[in-house]
């Protein structure tokens, strides 16, 4: 038994729930569908730099976010929107749905706009804990679905397995790449999806693979050049970091990364980082723990009863 699980049963105050990043291992883009969304293949491994969600429930149907320095604009807060999203999804099955309410806290440890996947992981994170907190009985799989309509991202980290991803990220496969530690760099910018995605340079039109021939040649980021060329602080991190192991763009960034041979080797090369840029020391992880954090709550729920 974990000692927050301890910690929890003995009346304590409840463990936060975590919201792990994201590395994209590679990304190929095969083509670009009729609506404008781009097929993809890629592989998702999560690392653990994490988020940390707190959610306290109310029975009076209000949803509150608790506003700190990690405040992320209403439009773009996926948290509340998953949130909203699942009670909606509920009313399907409870007429003491509009009831449902909780106040939520984020403290924020994933940066923006940094190929990282930190708002979809907060969205999934929410859906689970909530799901579970709320006593909705929804599976995995239905949360997924639900996760969906809020970022192609989302239902990765619902699942919480590494996994090999398709489509438009929804087709994922699980899969068990080497849990290495890696330096990851984000340097001093924020990049728009939205516009390396609409970028005519981008390239739309690499073969597909399999996770064979992935695990065999580590594939790349089809992104990669095009940021490169249009953000020279990124271009500059893959070039500093390409000093001492390969480095490789994650999503479409603005962080880069490299795995290297054990945390204290990345500990030596991120001694020499830029002051201009902020640097982690992260671990491969193809269990996210917020299977482990769902799977305390149930156990503490059990052992009080």
């Amino acid at each position: 038994m974990s000692g927050d699980a301890q910690s929890h049963r003995a009346g304590g105050p409840a463990p936060p729930w975590p919201a792990p990043a994201k590395l994209n291992l590679f990304l190929h883009i095969v083509g670009r569908r009729p609506d404008g969304y781009h097929e993809l293949q890629t592989a998702f491994q999560f690392i653990d730099l994490c988020d940390e969600l707190d959610f306290v429930p109310r029975d009076d149907g209000r949803l509150t976010r608790q506003r700190d320095s990690s405040y992320v604009p209403e439009a773009s807060d996926l948290v509340m929107r998953a949130a909203q999203e699942l009670r909606e999804a509920a009313a399907e099955r409870r007429r003491d749905a509009n009831g449902l309410g909780a106040d939520i806290s984020v403290r924020k440890r994933i940066p923006l706009q940094a190929g990282l996947g930190g708002g979809s992981s907060d969205a999934a994170t929410t859906l689970v804990a909530l799901n579970c907190l709320w006593g909705l009985g929804f599976t995995a799989q239905e949360l997924a679905r639900i996760g969906l309509g809020l970022g192609a991202d989302v239902p990765v980290f619902v699942l919480g397995q590494a996994a090999w991803a398709e489509g438009i990220g929804e087709r994922l496969q699980p899969i068990a790449p080497s849990e290495s530690a890696y330096v990851v760099v984000r340097p001093d910018c924020a990049v728009s999806t939205a516009e390396i995605f609409q970028a005519p340079e981008l390239t739309r039109n690499s073969p597909p693979i399999t996770i064979r021939a992935f695990f065999g040649s580590g594939g790349r980021n089809d992104c990669e050049p095009v940021v490169r060329a249009r953000y020279r602080p990124v271009a500059e991190a893959l070039d500093w970091l390409g000093q001492f192991a390969p480095a490789r763009l994650t999503g479409t960034g603005s962080c880069v990364f490299a795995a290297v041979a054990n945390e204290e080797r990345a500990r030596e090369v991120l001694a020499g980082l830029p002051a201009r840029w902020e640097g982690f020391v992260v671990r491969g992880r193809n269990r996210s723990p917020l299977q482990d954090r769902l799977a305390a709550q149930k156990g503490a729920e059990v052992d009080s009863e």
